[in-house]
C-alpha cells in the first residue's frame, strides 16, 4: 500500500504538466525580451552600415562585414586606451575595495568613539559635493591632473559601499572577534583572517559596483586628462570617435557620392552598435566569474 501511495504522489496530473509548460515557456519568452536588445546591436555591428540604414535587422546580420569593427580599432589611440582602461578597472577596484572594507571594519566597531559622527560625514557625501570648479582646483593643487591618479584617489571609498560593507560586517557574529582578540590577534589580523574571509559575497558585490564604474567612467578624462593621449581611456575614445562620426562626413558622404564602395561606409549607427558591444563586453565576461565568488563566499561565510 505504501508503494502505492508513493507511486500516485510521484505522478504528476494534468495540471502539473500545464503549469510547468506555462512556466518554461513564459521564462522563455522573458529571456528573449531581456536580450533582444544586446543581441540587436550584435547584429548591427555585424552588418554593413549601409544596409542597416534600411532597417529590418533583428537577430542577426544581413550583409556580414569587420568593417564596423576595423574602423574602431583602426583610430588612434585606441588600443592604449583599452590597456589604460584595464588598468584603471583592476588598480582602482582594487585599492578601492581594500580602502573601503578597512574604513567599514573601523566604524563597524562598537568601541569606536567617533562611529557616529564619521558615518554622518561620509554619508553627507552623498548628497552635496563641492562643485566641479573647486574640485578641479583640488586635483591641481594635489597635482593630479595629466596623472594616472587623478582616476583612483578621488574616488577611492564612495558611501554607498561603505555602508553595505558595514552593514555586512556589523552582521559578523562578535564572539569570533572575542574569541581572536583573547588569543592575542591585533586589529589587522582581525581584519585580515576574519573579516575579509567572511565578508567575501559583500566583497564581490562592491568590487562589480567599482569595477563597473571605473570601466564606464569617462568624464573625469575629458576634465583632466583630456590632453594627454597617454592616459585617455577606452570610454572617452569611444566617445570621441561617435561624436567624429556624426558630425564629419567621413566615410558616410564618400559612400553616398561612390555607390560602389557604400559597402564599406561607417555610419553612426553602426558605430554606436559597435560602441556598445565593445564597452560592453568584458563586463560580460567578468561578471560569471564573480558570480562564482557569490557562491563561494557565501559558503566560506556561513558560521555554524
Amino acid at each position: 500500500m505504501l508503494r502505492v501511495k508513493k507511486r500516485k504522489s510521484l505522478m504528476r496530473t494534468k495540471e502539473d504538466v500545464v503549469f510547468d509548460t506555462c512556466t518554461i515557456i513564459f521564462m522563455i519568452l522573458l529571456s528573449v525580451i531581456m536580450l533582444y536588445p544586446f543581441l540587436n546591436q550584435v547584429a548591427l555591428s555585424f552588418n554593413a552600415a549601409t544596409d542597416s540604414v534600411k532597417g529590418g535587422i533583428h537577430l542577426w546580420p544581413r550583409e556580414f562585414t569587420w568593417r564596423n569593427y576595423e574602423y574602431v580599432f583602426t583610430q588612434a589611440s585606441i588600443i592604449q586606451a583599452i590597456f589604460v582602461s584595464v588598468a584603471r578597472t583592476v588598480v582602482g577596484t582594487g585599492i578601492g575595495l581594500l580602502c573601503t572594507a578597512m574604513v567599514a571594519y573601523a566604524i563597524a566597531q562598537e568601541k569606536f568613539v567617533l562611529k557616529k559622527s564619521v558615518t554622518i560625514i561620509f554619508i553627507m557625501t552623498m548628497y552635496f559635493n563641492g562643485g566641479l570648479i573647486p574640485t578641479f582646483l583640488l586635483m591641481r593643487d594635489l597635482h593630479l591632473i595629466g596623472t594616472f591618479w587623478v582616476y583612483i584617489i578621488p574616488g577611492l571609498i564612495s558611501a554607498f559601499n561603505l555602508i553595505i560593507m558595514r552593514s555586512f560586517i556589523e552582521g559578523l557574529p562578535k564572539s569570533l572577534f572575542e574569541q581572536a582578540r583573547i588569543d592575542g590577534a591585533g586589529d589587522f589580523r582581525v581584519f585580515f583572517q576574519i573579516v575579509l574571509p567572511l565578508s567575501l559575497p559583500v566583497l564581490a558585490t562592491v568590487a562589480l559596483f567599482v569595477a563597473v564604474g571605473q570601466w564606464n567612467q569617462w568624464f573625469d578624462v575629458f576634465l583632466y586628462n583630456s590632453s594627454n593621449e597617454n592616459l585617455t581611456t577606452l570610454q572617452y575614445e569611444l566617445m570621441k570617435i561617435l561624436q567624429n562620426t556624426a558630425t564629419s562626413n567621413g566615410d558616410w558622404n564618400t559612400a553616398q557620392a561612390n555607390g560602389e564602395h557604400a559597402v564599406q561606409a561607417v555610419t553612426p549607427k553602426s558605430i554606436q552598435a559597435t560602441m556598445t558591444i565593445v564597452a560592453s563586453l568584458p563586463i560580460i565576461c567578468v561578471y560569471p566569474f564573480l558570480q562564482k565568488y557569490f557562491v563561494k563566499g557565501m559558503t566560506l561565510g556561513a558560521v555554524k
